[in-house]
């Protein structure tokens, strides 16, 4: 399962967000073979996902639980997402 996006972010500051986070990706892609290029662009790509809630601490403030990085199956959303794949 995957997290989403902080939805308290403004529209704005969100947006600016996803284009960092796509520059860093593509930069991902553009250093391979170079490690200290590679280790850099992967730490932006860290530093966009956590500043739009996707890692990091949970944004939300319900208590509920962050199944992020869990096969669905493993959670309590099991039914809800077998049903998705009939």
């Amino acid at each position: 399962m995957w997290r989403a996006s902080n939805r308290a972010l403004p529209d704005e500051k969100r947006q600016a967000l996803v284009d960092e986070l796509m520059d860093a990706r593509r930069t991902v892609r553009d250093a391979k073979g170079d490690e200290a290029a590679l280790r850099k662009a992967r730490g932006r790509v860290q530093a966009a996902k956590e500043a739009l809630g996707e890692r990091g601490p949970v944004w939300w403030d319900d208590g509920a639980p962050d199944f992020n990085r869990y096969l669905a199956k493993n959670t309590p959303y099991a039914d809800w997402f077998a049903a998705q794949c009939d």
